[in-house]
């Protein structure tokens, strides 16, 4: 029954910590060994029972596992929503156990500081590699600004970031939007997003690694999807908008923000680049054929590459992906 599991799995007070804690941020088993200052294999078994029971949720991120609180307080009607709820109150009326989750919370400090810090190495390895790129394009903030103004005619609500890489346009949206999903194949690209984005509760952020040839997502769950300077490693582009269109409401709509077309060889060698940009007649094409209507582009000079900005809005109409490898344009 239902309330044997949720009761059993609420029933040992470092599970009721961990349940506290993962209100707060999303934790590898790692983390949370650290934390509560307990054994690995000792918080994976606490760790199964949370999961058993739904209260928890599981995610594979390369190598390491992360919990995430599967139903939070205000989630409405229902069992582990009133569970959520029943914690958060008792934090609140039991100073015991209040004191406990408040020192808790204090050791995931060490957490942010360790995130934080690795961030800073990767960017400290690659620095000299992204100054020269960034060197060629338009400021950072011009985009940016650019992009808000872009989305800001209606409300972004559900929103996907394909390829978030270091979480900064997922940070830059996420107060516009109800959910914000971060996604990104690479694991040391989420552990940067991660260390940007761990201000935000769990409830309003969610990172997800996966590709953006093969979305792990259903049809239609989202509002708004985001490309910020990633759809020029994609082998199949119009597959990949294929996709974005798959998972995108009907009325909600695309931003793609690239390059447009250019000729330096060297990003293929030194930044991976699989594409030198877009024109505005394929980039228009890819999305028209994958069931997007576009507006017209909108152009950011820098200093040897343009920026692009594509805006789309999903038609409805159903395009399989099988069609989308028959886009003109696409080897």
């Amino acid at each position: 029954m239902l309330i044997e599991t949720v009761t059993r799995a609420i029933a040992d007070p470092t599970r009721l910590r961990i349940m506290r804690l993962l209100a707060h941020m999303e934790l590898a088993v790692g983390e949370l060994a650290q934390v509560l200052g307990q054994s690995q294999p000792r918080i994976s078994r606490h760790v199964g029972i949370l999961c058993d029971s739904r209260l928890a949720e599981r995610r594979r991120e390369g190598s390491w596992i992360f919990l995430r609180q599967a139903v939070s307080a205000d989630a409405g009607r229902g069992l582990r929503a009133a569970v959520a709820k029943m914690l958060e109150t008792a934090e609140e009326e039991d100073a015991a156990f209040g004191a406990r989750c408040a020192e808790d919370r204090r050791h995931l400090a060490a957490i942010r500081t360790a995130r934080e810090k690795g961030a800073a190495e990767y960017f400290a390895r690659h620095a000299g590699e992204w100054d020269q790129l960034r060197s060629w394009l338009s400021p950072p903030k011009t985009v940016e600004a650019a992009l808000l103004k872009c989305l800001e005619d209606r409300e972004l609500k559900s929103v996907l970031d394909i390829g978030t890489g270091t979480g900064r346009i997922a940070e830059l949206l996420v107060d516009w939007s109800t959910h914000m999903v971060a996604l990104d194949k690479s694991t040391e690209m989420l552990r940067l997003a991660r260390a940007r984005l761990q201000q935000f509760p769990p409830q309003k952020v969610e990172l997800v690694q996966g590709d953006f040839a093969a979305l792990p997502f259903g049809e239609a769950e989202f509002d708004t999807v985001v490309l910020h300077q990633v759809l020029h490693y994609a082998q199949e582009p119009a597959l990949v908008l294929a996709e974005a269109a798959r998972v995108c409401r009907p009325g909600g709509r695309i931003a793609v923000v690239d390059l447009a077309t250019h000729e330096r060889e060297e990003l293929r060698h030194r930044h991976a680049h699989a594409r030198l940009g877009f024109s505005d007649e394929q980039m228009l094409e890819w999305l028209t054929e994958s069931g997007w209507a576009p507006s017209l582009p909108v152009a950011l000079p820098g200093k040897g590459l343009t920026t692009k900005i594509w805006l789309a809005e999903r038609n409805g109409r159903t395009v399989g992906a099988s069609k989308s490898r028959k886009v003109k344009g696409t080897p």
